[in-house]
């Protein structure tokens, strides 16, 4: 379906594009053509992953930024216009997560995941808008939500799951305010798509991850290339009449209920807050 023009043109910035997830999809854009910007907080990691996406042929580059800081953000989608002529894109990527008892949460744990995944977001998504509208040009944007931000919830990830459905609730509100301005919004909901940060949070022993892979209808977890390949698509002007729309792709794990719930049936709720107490510890 895919050809090495596809994204031709196209300028992307992906948030949280040194590792995982993020840059999975930036070299799959990058091989379809397009010029891409990526950003993070760590300076080495994006410089390696810059090296890795030059390959492809296309301008690449990297820029370290907070997205929790909104004037910041402002500076980078600005420089990205002057460094590249042009910005297209947009991947929300940039997240963070971890497993604890809610009733055991901080105030400032909250507020990491909500100021990074909701607020960093925001901050991206509305400059990146107005640069778009103030020069009346169309663009795609596209938010990487979670499998459990629009139905069931999920235990243990209390801070990630109210984060993740306000940015499926922003994709859909502005899906509809700004397809006046041939703005595309979407999400995608990926369900479990192994990366090292998030598995090391997230996975305490073999146990845990036996456990969660029974739950999975394809018995398998997802592979990065199918991920950045519907991402691609949504990007591209294959998919021009999509938007406000949320694509799950998770083999069919959704259907079994929130995404962390099936911890509570392995151990004791004290065992589980002995395993989130080491987990933290271990980060």
């Amino acid at each position: 379906m895919f050809t090495n023009d596809t994204l031709n043109n196209e300028v992307i910035l992906i948030t949280g594009g040194g590792s995982g997830l993020g840059l999975s999809m930036a070299k799959k854009f990058a091989e379809l053509g397009a010029d891409i910007a990526i950003c993070g907080r760590t300076e080495k990691k994006l410089i390696k992953a810059t090296e890795t996406l030059k390959e492809y042929g296309t301008d690449v580059r990297w820029y370290t930024v907070d997205v929790r800081e909104y004037e910041k953000v402002g500076e980078m989608v600005r420089q990205i216009v002057k460094d590249f002529g042009k910005m297209t894109g947009l991947v929300n990527n940039a997240a963070g997560n971890f497993l604890s008892a809610s009733e055991d949460l901080s105030p400032g744990g909250f507020k990491a995941i909500v100021d990074i995944v909701l607020h960093g977001s925001f901050n991206c998504t509305h400059h990146f808008g107005n640069y778009l509208i103030d020069n009346k040009q169309e663009g795609n944007i596209l938010n990487i939500v979670t499998t459990y931000a629009e139905d069931a919830g999920s235990a243990f990830v209390l801070p990630s799951a109210c984060s993740k459905a306000g940015v499926l609730a922003m994709t859909r509100s502005l899906a509809f305010e700004w397809g006046t301005y041939g703005i595309r919004v979407n999400a995608i909901a990926p369900g479990p798509f192994p990366t090292e940060g998030a598995w090391t949070r997230l996975f305490p022993n073999k146990k845990f991850e036996k456990k969660y892979l029974e739950k999975i209808p394809a018995g398998r977890y997802g592979e990065h290339e199918e991920l950045a390949n519907l991402a691609s698509f949504l990007m591209s002007d294959m998919a021009p009449y999509i938007t406000g729309e949320t694509v799950t792709i998770d083999g069919g794990e959704k259907l079994s209920g929130g995404q962390f719930n099936f911890i509570d049936s392995i151990m004791s709720r004290g065992k589980l807050k002995t395993a989130f107490k080491m987990l933290k510890k271990m980060k």
